[in-house]
């Protein structure tokens, strides 16, 4: 499960061999959440409403590398690291 960023103690992963809709893994604390990338929309799981908000700032932000990552996985590459919230 390549991780593609980190911020703030939360950490994204694409994993490959994934099933669609394109979508991204964020993991704070023990908690786990998947979020479609070209809607942000939750699929599956929950974070801390802090952590949400900073994790869809984010997915905001990078969507286009998110697409690209997600691409790369699928195709058995690793996936390029993307730049952390600051």
């Amino acid at each position: 499960m390549p991780e593609i960023s980190t911020f703030f103690g939360i950490f994204i992963y694409i994993y490959f061999r994934e099933h669609n809709p394109p979508h991204f893994h964020a993991v704070y604390g023990g908690e786990q959440i998947l979020i479609e990338i070209k809607t942000l929309k939750i699929l599956k799981g929950h974070l801390s409403p802090r952590a949400l908000g900073l994790v869809m700032e984010w997915a905001a932000i990078h969507q286009n590398e998110l697409i690209r990552a997600w691409e790369q996985a699928l195709s058995h590459q690793i996936p390029d690291k993307i730049e952390p919230l600051k």
